[in-house]
């Protein structure tokens, strides 16, 4: 690779052009802002000594033979220090990373096998991937020889690519440019890459990439890109490398990297399922509280568990045995939010006729319904407006949204075994 600062300045944009139209020979991404968010990461990993934080691109498919590898294959040629490994433990990674041939970019396939059902969670790789996104990042290990240990802090800051088949966990995801491969339509061509013939056509646009980023390091150092309207906190932080780089090889790159940023942040959040938790909220608001101000547990449990789209019917973790969504495990889930005092959401007395049976208020959920859950469904027939309910002394404003049947009547009939859970926290 080449380290002298070029005598004719280099044109960043057309040079950037270059890179997507090389992707393009060999690779089928599902969309065009795909290409822009691979070119503008693979310029990245050049840049990384400039740089507070790095995004990782994650190509992932629910199929083999969607172009996952490949993709890693083509980064590999126009990335500095390439890395490609399919499995490692977390202290490989952290030695890799603090070696003296300087930052690597990483590329991690399979990696499936390292979170998948089968792998134990790997939280100690899982922990490199979390804190390596930031400069500056380090993890406390024993390094040495036998009874010779010394601690040592090792740095896990670097530019990583990941591919695999299903999902990442949740703190990697919210880290990631998600790209989510598929199998190439009959239509749908690319050119074979063989590594012998375009390894170094790669590595001479990777040795080009090297010229112009070395004389970017000060204005990307120093750059605040604007972020489009709407991006902010990990998004924001995930994007801000890419379009600091857009915004230096200036052209047409800052108005398609700032497109590409909205359209696959919108992408990754509509194919994101929430947490249980948050699912939990949001189902509670919108399809079963539907504006009451107070529902027994026994009526909460009849109605999540008639869901068809839920998971409340079945809950188990292993997939062998049916388990229903009790009331022990609605106490549980729930404890993890707060009132507004800031005290966690517990079931409580809730006076039905002539009974005072367990169960929860709407104005003990609400302040994590507003901190949590999305925006509430809104149509022409049921446009969002204050709406005064008044019920035993309790005021609520609640958007006026159609209200199931079993939102306003007691449960027709008594609870499953499983849904009355008398060993329930009360």
């Amino acid at each position: 690779m080449t380290k002298n600062t070029p005598a004719v300045p280099i044109d960043g944009a057309a040079l950037l052009d270059e890179v997507e139209a090389f992707h393009r020979r060999f690779n089928v991404f599902p969309t065009e802002h795909a290409y822009v968010a691979v070119a503008l990461w693979d310029v990245h990993a050049h840049l990384m000594e400039a740089l507070d934080g790095t995004a990782r691109i994650a190509f992932l498919s629910p199929e083999p033979g969607s172009g996952k590898s490949r993709a890693l294959e083509i980064i590999e040629t126009l990335t500095p220090r390439a890395a490609t490994t399919v499995n490692a433990s977390a202290n490989a990674l952290f030695r890799l990373v603090s070696a003296d041939e300087g930052t690597p970019t990483l590329l991690f396939d399979e990696i499936d096998t390292v979170f998948g059902p089968k792998a134990g969670g790997n939280e100690e790789v899982r922990g490199f991937l979390n804190s390596g996104y930031r400069r500056g990042a380090k993890s406390l290990r024993c390094i040495g020889d036998g009874s010779d240990q010394k601690a040592a802090f090792l740095p896990s800051f670097c530019a990583v690519a990941m591919a695999g088949l299903g999902s990442l966990p949740d703190t990697i995801l919210t880290r990631s440019v998600i790209i989510r491969m598929r199998k190439k339509a009959r239509n749908e061509k690319c050119e074979p890459y063989r590594r012998r013939v375009h390894e170094k056509q790669g590595h001479a646009l990777r040795d080009r990439l090297a010229d112009w980023t070395a004389t970017l390091h000060e204005q990307v150092s120093e750059a605040w890109p604007e972020m489009p309207e709407g991006v902010t906190d990990r998004p924001a932080d995930v994007w801000e490398p890419l379009l600091a780089v857009a915004d230096a090889a200036g052209g047409h790159w800052p108005e398609r990297g700032r497109a590409a940023c909205l359209a696959l942040i919108k992408a990754a959040s509509a194919g994101d399922e929430a947490s249980l938790g948050v699912r939990l909220l949001t189902d509670l608001r919108d399809r079963v509280f539907c504006g009451v101000d107070r529902m027994p547990t026994a009526a909460i449990l009849e109605v999540l568990l008639q869901l068809d789209d839920a998971p409340w019917d079945d809950m188990s973790e292993d997939g062998q045995a049916i388990k229903p969504l009790t009331a022990r495990r609605l106490s549980k889930l729930l404890s993890q939010y707060v009132r507004p005092d800031n005290t966690p959401i517990k079931p409580k007395g809730i006076r039905v006729g002539s009974t005072t049976p367990k169960g929860y208020y709407a104005e003990d959920l609400s302040d994590a319904w507003a901190r949590y859950c999305p925006l509430p469904p809104e149509s022409p027939q049921h446009p969002q407006q204050p709406q005064h309910r008044r019920s035993t002394g309790v005021n609520l404003w609640r958007k006026t949204l159609p209200r199931p049947a079993t939102c306003l009547r007691k449960p027709t009939h008594a609870p499953s075994a499983a849904s009355a859970d008398t060993a329930a926290p009360q």
